[in-house]
This record gives structure tokens, sequence and C-alpha cells, in this order.
């Protein structure tokens, strides 16, 4: 199934709070933006230690997901922004339960393949002005995830996002997302998880480390 790119977001990095910049808030681009083995071109992540690289190339935060936080905190000007959580691409109709760990998807002339789910932050609280939303996040699977990419291409808005390859049928975002941050796993799924070779290695770690 096709879904319609609506936006492609890149962010630079500003003064966040007080001198510690971030770069969630991206901006939709205008035409073809080179999608490169690390993200794409001119995205900029200001905490390389906990942002982007080879397994965190794209971010996605489904646009289905604002009308709900819209109920839960109110409106909110970023809600109105395609890239308010800090997502590189603008999409409806696609959320953590339907897509899985290792699904590939044609994205513009580039090949991308699903990762890992998003562990959320507290940038997120002090960009919408809310606390508790970490704890919504958690409680809700609501986190998004990351491709990296396999072939490098472009994409711009109104190209298509297409499943092509089903990944690990039995591991969706929405289940690695409860077992490894809401830290519900069990023994079981701790040592799939930890032997699911396109789960990102820090997550593997993650899950060999509980065991």
């Amino acid at each position: 199934m096709k879904h319609i790119v609506t936006a492609v977001c890149t962010g630079t990095a500003r003064p966040f709070r007080g001198a510690e910049p971030s770069a969630i808030a991206k901006r939709p681009r205008a035409g073809a933006v080179q999608v490169l083995a690390e993200g794409l071109a001119s995205d900029e992540q200001a905490d390389r230690r906990v942002h982007g690289g080879p397994e965190m190339a794209l971010h996605l935060y489904p646009l289905d997901h604002h009308a709900w936080w819209r109920r839960e905190i109110g409106d909110h000007p970023a809600l109105d922004e395609p890239g308010g959580f800090g997502s590189n691409l603008a999409v409806s109709g696609l959320t953590e339960e339907m897509v899985h760990i290792g699904d590939r998807f044609r994205l513009g002339t580039a090949l991308i393949e699903v990762s890992r789910p998003r562990q959320p932050c507290w940038k997120i609280e002090h960009r919408f002005g809310h606390t508790g939303m970490i704890e919504r996040i958690i409680a809700s699977g609501r986190c998004g995830w990351y491709f990296r990419v396999i072939e490098t291409g472009t994409v711009q808005a109104g190209d298509s996002l297409e499943k092509i390859a089903t990944g690990a049928e039995d591991w969706s975002v929405a289940r690695v997302f409860r077992a490894l941050v809401a830290g519900k796993a069990t023994h079981r799924e701790l040592v799939e998880l930890a032997a699911l070779a396109t789960l990102s290695p820090k997550l593997r770690a993650r899950a060999s480390a509980r065991l």
C-alpha cells in the first residue's frame, strides 16, 4: 500500500533550553531532498550521542497522532506543523501497530528499512510546554519510529512511501516499544529481541542486558 508523503522536513540546531541546542523543530522543505546514509541532506541533530546516525537516519511520527494530542493537551502551534515532533516525514494512515522491525519501504527513489521505535525524551515536553507527555507516550505507545537507509536517493512532498517487503511479522514497532521502552518484556521476548538482526544494535544490546 502506498502512503503519500505530505511534507519532507529537516531541522537546524538552535538554542532550545538556555544555551542547550536542539533541532527537534523540523520544517518542510521545497523540492527534492537527498536521502543519504545518515539521513536527509542538511538535517541536523544537536546531540549526536543519542540522535542521528545510520540506525536513526529518518524519523517518522504519524500525523494521525496530532489529533489525539490536541485532545490530551489542547491546541498548540507545533501540532499544526508536520514536523512538530521532530518527524522528517509527514505521513497519514500508518501507525506503530502497522509497521514491523525490518519492513522495507520505497521512499521516493530511496529504499529505507524500519530499525527501531523512538524513545521519548524531555525535549518533547519542553517544546510543547507540557509535563507528563513522556508518560502519555509510554502508556499509549504513540512513539513513532526510525528508518535506516538501504539505498540512497531523493524524496519530495507528494512522493509515496510504499511498503515493498515485510520484516519481522511478530515484532511491530508497537510491540518492541512495549517490551523495551515501557519495560514489559517477558524473558522469551527478550531472547527473541536480542537475536532480531534487523533491530538496531543498541536495542538488541538492551534486550541482552536485561536477560
